[in-house]
């Protein structure tokens, strides 16, 4: 089984609350609570995220407000995994030196706030997202990224060996010289990665079902 790094253990998220039902007037009628559930931090944020699907979950709230800036890498894993399974998820982002405002995390679930950050910037996060914003798929011996983040469809098809290995390592995170600099540079050229820290990690959500028609993709 995949494990995780110690510096992403001490930072994952460990205890999340959950509801069977987003619509908060359905979540407040009697068992649709799931109440707080451990997650592992030692697993990978796509076991976790499928663990809280298998419970029911289709609502997961964030315990704690998300440092974007740094900090707050494992949080965004499990959200990008969350995102990508169709959950709901209500968490609060904090932002001290206007990160957020380069758009790169828009394709995640939105934040009900980005503390710390110049409203502008972020308002048009819930507007702009959609669940197929920046995804991406695996072919035999490939990977295809859709990146709308930006304004125009990016296709992208990755299929050089270093490129897949690292697109591998990055997905639970991994620290930057784990990635040959070469094949680093040009995924953040591409926007596809970003640094938090000691912490590098993949940015486009798993591709699971097409969720609308292909036209809009």
């Amino acid at each position: 089984m995949l494990s995780r790094s110690a510096d992403t253990r001490e930072r994952a998220v460990r205890t999340v609350e959950a509801w069977r039902d987003a619509d908060p007037a359905v979540r407040s009628m009697p068992s649709m609570r799931l109440g707080p559930l451990e997650l592992d931090a030692h697993r990978p944020a796509l076991a976790n995220a499928e663990r809280l699907v298998a419970a029911g979950a289709r609502l997961v709230r964030l315990p704690d407000p998300v440092e974007l800036c740094g900090g707050g890498g494992p949080a965004l894993l499990l959200l990008r995994e969350l995102t990508a399974l169709g959950l709901a998820v209500d968490w609060t982002a904090c932002c001290t030196d206007g990160c957020v405002a380069d758009g790169e995390l828009f394709h995640l679930f939105p934040p009900q706030r980005v503390a710390g950050a110049d409203p502008a910037h972020w308002r048009g996060w819930p507007q702009q997202y959609l669940p197929t914003l920046c995804v991406f798929r695996r072919g035999p011996g490939f990977v295809e990224v859709r990146d709308r983040r930006f304004g125009a469809l990016e296709l992208t098809v990755i299929d050089e060996p270093a490129f897949l290995t690292a697109i591998e390592a990055l997905l639970d995170g991994a620290p930057p010289d784990a990635v040959p600099a070469p094949v680093r540079g040009e995924l953040a050229e591409a926007r596809l990665i970003r640094a938090d820290g000691a912490l590098l990690w993949w940015l486009p959500a798993r591709l699971h079902r097409w969720p609308v028609g292909s036209f809009a993709l």
